[in-house]
């Protein structure tokens, strides 16, 4: 059994019977039973991908509906935020222009104009806005004589309770669709889970079906044990072909990132000869992709930035749209270059993710969650609930979902919300 899609809702993996190699070698001495083997080997195919179909399309829709959860989250935290700083600010105004009615009172008072409601507004304590206004309307003729200055202070204390409530109001919305973030998260997740499994569950049988359908498909004397040697071999050549395509990426990032030092040293250099500033050294204790500085951070990829935290235009590919901001820091990471993990953690997401492509998040220990989009198919190398180092490989990177070519999109979470990568890296010793 695997947890799957759904909010709390568990279904099976694709399951069935799988022929052992004595069940072809015994059917190809039948005619009927070598027939009625092959259609089981071919409906055991296509189960399967049909069954990996069915999960991914289930995963890429739960993983899109975590993402559409998410942003309208980090919405509703801005709008309950800007409505409260607007709520703080005609309090402000309210005790400012209450204030100076105040003073315009007082030197009422000394200057000897007699008026009998004066001595109400004296007699109280006047701690707040509120209760000075009321103090203050009851004085008649400053008012009168005050009138702008009045409605100004009495219009924003009425402004300000209005946005004080629209705050929490827009706090409370901001609290449910946080749990329905974390929800739809979740449900991402089981789903992510079951595609995998399903992927899984393909490679491990997929190979030794089509083997075993040749041999059953076979009409000359030849026993199985080639067919069954075959499996074994290929297995082994794409397990080959596989490691060496990571050492050629991981190879070539290392020398992309040896390239992005020397530049540094070059501006650096020049920088230091002609007096000026040196913009975009790392500074002492930063970490290059992979090394852990001295605060346990490392630069999660190799490469240079190129398209940094904010205002972006939405980008389509793949059947994937992104919103126009962009939420997070992409490095220039070559296909199949290595992944690192920022700092040590846990990995609480590891699978497909609507428009972020393939995806890993990981928990760290200060409460902060970093993530880590577009990663190659097959390049995962850390899987959900593992502990992981800080600078351990997690996987390799790739253009899948919303992107135009190979990189990584870095994020990082802070209460839910996503924060400028950039400064979150550089204030803890990691230079870009």
């Amino acid at each position: 059994m695997v947890g799957s899609v759904g909010l709390g809702v568990a279904v099976p993996a694709f399951a069935a019977k799988y022929p052992t190699w004595d069940d072809v070698e015994k059917a190809r001495a039948n005619q009927a039973a070598k027939s009625t083997e092959i259609a089981r080997i071919e409906g055991l195919i296509r189960g399967l991908e049909r069954d990996v179909d069915a999960k991914q399309a289930e995963a890429e829709r739960l993983g899109q509906e975590y993402l559409l959860a998410l942003e309208a989250f980090e919405d509703a935290v801005d709008r309950a935020q800007t409505l409260q700083d607007q709520a703080d600010a005609e309090t402000a105004r309210a005790r400012e222009a209450a204030a100076k009615l105040g003073d315009l009172a007082a030197l009422q008072y000394r200057n000897g104009k007699s008026d009998p409601t004066l001595e109400l507004f004296f007699s109280g304590s006047g701690a707040d806005a509120d209760d000075l206004l009321a103090r203050l309307g009851a004085v008649d003729k400053l008012v009168d004589a005050n009138r702008d200055v009045y409605a100004d202070a009495a219009g924003a204390r009425d402004s300000a309770q209005s946005l004080t409530d629209q705050a929490k109001v827009a706090r409370d919305e901001r609290d449910r669709l946080k749990l329905q973030a974390e929800e739809r998260m979740d449900a991402a997740r089981q789903a992510a889970q079951a595609a995998q499994a399903a992927l899984l569950a393909q490679s491990e049988h997929r190979l030794t079906l089509e083997a075993q359908l040749s041999a059953l498909q076979d009409t000359t004397a030849k026993t199985t044990a080639g067919y069954r040697a075959g499996v074994v071999a290929e297995r082994k050549r794409r397990e080959e072909a596989q490691r060496k395509a990571r050492e050629q990426a991981a190879q070539r990032a290392r020398e992309e990132e040896r390239r992005r030092l020397e530049e540094e040293e070059r501006r650096r250099q020049q920088a230091a000869a002609g007096g000026g500033s040196q913009p975009g050294r790392p500074s002492a204790g930063s970490s290059p992709g992979g090394r852990p500085g001295s605060a346990g951070w490392v630069r999660p990829a190799h490469g240079g930035v190129t398209s940094p935290f904010g205002s972006r235009g939405t980008i389509c590919s793949n059947g994937y749209c992104t919103s126009s901001g962009h939420r997070g820091l992409d490095f220039s990471a070559g296909c199949g270059a290595p992944l690192y993990a920022a700092a040590a953690g846990t990995v609480i997401f590891a699978g497909w993710s609507g428009s972020w492509g393939n995806y890993v998040k990981i928990q760290h220990r200060d409460g902060s969650v970093t993530a880590y989009a577009h990663i190659l198919n097959g390049g995962y190398n850390v899987s959900y609930g593992q502990t992981v180092r800080a600078g351990q490989v997690i996987a390799y990177a790739g253009t899948t979902g919303a992107s135009t070519g190979c990189h990584l999109h870095f994020e990082v979470y802070i209460g839910g919300v996503r924060v400028d990568p950039a400064a979150f890296l550089r204030a803890r010793g990691v230079g870009l």
